[in-house]
């Protein structure tokens, strides 16, 4: 099947869509003042370190100080897997340090970047680590003799003073020895300009930048079901096939620079997918739809039947829209760049082969999806439990921010409730102050119903605390926003 990619560039924004059959599968942004940090190469100073949570804030000279657990630390891998007795963190690192470390995940809310030092660098078809002797095989190459080949192909190109290792990336499979050894090169030749800046800069220094959005397009994302590659900027897409030229020649010919009249992304209606994607409903053609919601902790899917009642009965018709929601579950999972815990609360089944032909088509359905996914299957209480690779914001995260009004509750207090918290705060105040009188400051709706179904009330406190309490409209207030004004 077919994919499509479209890249929408601007001075202050990327903007990628991967468009499969007319529907957009995933979006992916880079704003030019908040390019994410993951895969970049840092010499930070150790600012402080935690025992007795066996971790440590790093210094990298973001806005706030990175973390580093004890498992991500080079030496407890190698200990973990020779079978050694584990040296604690305190042992390995202390404040002042200068440590070179790559960022596995950005900053996520009020959480600094995770890092470690086990560094590996992408190519095309290699993934370098440069401490690590071994050479890996993806595990989507699934062919034994292919797994075999690849092992030993790359094993004789490496030099012999060559002490790091390889991991042979998904694109490798059918690979000439001319790539292999291109990217190989490519890989070996950073590092070593990496480790002269290790020498020169101070602490913190950033050491290496991964590749912009675009590039990292054609690195990663395009493969032999990928068609065209438009880009609405000559300038990028003339950058694009100087990097291709390099790295990836075999996809030189889809580059095309996109010159029409209509906007790039409303050929493939991407803004209204992506308005779609920022809503908690997602509506299904059966009439049936998701309410997604994410929070600090995890994700959660919810399935309703809505107005579906297209079966032959109450099962058929519960089966029919479990199984257009797996797709459409695994579809969001992509849009929304959602990653972490995430629970699945699909329509209780009591047929189990239903439950399976539900649970075979959700994982169909996310064989399509490049990030990691690993899936449960039904608990008893008829959930689905699956964990996403979570590296980067989702797309909420990156383009939304919580409701100044609600607090990112997601509700506010009712006007009648707003009214009983102001009339028992003028209470409060009145045994603490003396003022000739009580003004109320406060929205339309509040106001409304203190001059109506609550005026008695309002009177009644009047009367008790023997002061006129008199009311005012601000427009600008919000409804849960009030202040009393002591005259």
């Amino acid at each position: 099947m077919t994919e499509d990619i479209l890249i929408n560039v601007t001075p202050f924004e990327t903007r990628v869509a991967l468009v499969e059959q007319g529907a957009v599968q995933e979006i992916h942004i880079e704003r030019s003042i908040q390019r994410g940090h993951v895969g970049n190469l840092y010499l930070g100073k150790v600012v402080r370190v935690l025992p007795g949570m066996q971790s440590a804030f790093v210094d990298i000279g973001l806005e706030r100080a990175a973390f580093i657990h004890v498992a991500d630390l080079r030496q407890n891998r190698s200990e973990r897997s020779s079978g050694s007795v584990i040296t604690p963190i305190e042992k390995l690192l202390y404040e002042g340090q200068s440590l070179m470390v790559q960022v596995i995940k950005d900053p996520l809310g009020t959480k600094g970047a995770r890092l470690s030092t086990q560094i590996s660098i992408a190519g095309r078809m290699l993934v370098y680590l440069p401490y690590d002797p071994h050479i890996g095989i993806s595990q989507k190459i699934e062919s034994e003799l292919d797994r075999n080949a690849l092992r030993e192909r790359v094993q004789s190109f490496k030099a012999s003073d060559e002490t790091g290792g390889f991991i042979v990336r998904t694109q490798a499979e059918g690979a000439s020895d001319d790539e292999l050894k291109a990217d190989q090169s490519y890989l070996s030749t950073l590092w070593a300009t990496i480790q002269t800046k290790v020498k020169s800069l101070p602490a913190p220094s950033l050491l290496y930048n991964d590749l912009t959005l675009a590039q990292r397009v054609l690195r990663d994302m395009v493969g032999p079901h990928t068609g065209t590659i438009r880009v609405d900027s000559r300038s990028t897409t003339q950058q694009l096939i100087d990097w291709a030229k390099t790295y990836t020649p075999s996809v030189l010919e889809r580059i095309q620079h996109y010159s029409g009249e209509r906007p790039l992304f409303d050929i493939a209606n991407v803004d209204e997918e992506i308005a779609r994607a920022l809503s908690r409903r997602v509506d299904l053609k059966s009439g049936g739809y998701l309410i997604i919601d994410q929070t600090e902790a995890l994700t959660t899917v919810d399935v309703n039947t809505g107005g579906f009642v297209g079966g032959r009965n109450f099962d058929d018709t519960i089966f029919k829209t479990n199984l257009e929601a797996a797709v459409a579950m695994a579809r969001q999972l992509r849009l929304r760049n959602l990653g972490g815990i995430i629970i699945l609360d699909f329509i209780d089944m009591d047929d189990l082969g239903h439950r399976a032909s539900v649970l075979a088509e959700f994982n169909k359905a996310l064989g399509k999806d490049r990030t990691r996914t690993t899936v449960s299957g039904f608990s008893q209480l008829g959930l689905v439990e699956m964990t996403r690779k979570r590296t980067r914001d989702s797309l909420a995260h990156q383009m939304c921010e919580p409701c100044p009004t609600c607090q990112a509750r997601g509700n506010v207090r009712t006007p009648r409730t707003l009214c009983y918290e102001i009339l028992r705060e003028i209470l409060r105040e009145s045994r603490q102050f003396n003022p000739k009188e009580f003004r109320i400051l406060a929205s339309q709706a509040i106001v409304d119903l203190f001059l109506e179904e609550e005026s008695s009330h309002l009177a009644m406190l009047g009367d008790f605390i023997g002061k006129p309490i008199s009311l005012e409209v601000e427009s600008q207030y919000s409804q849960e926003q009030y202040d009393i004004v002591l005259i």
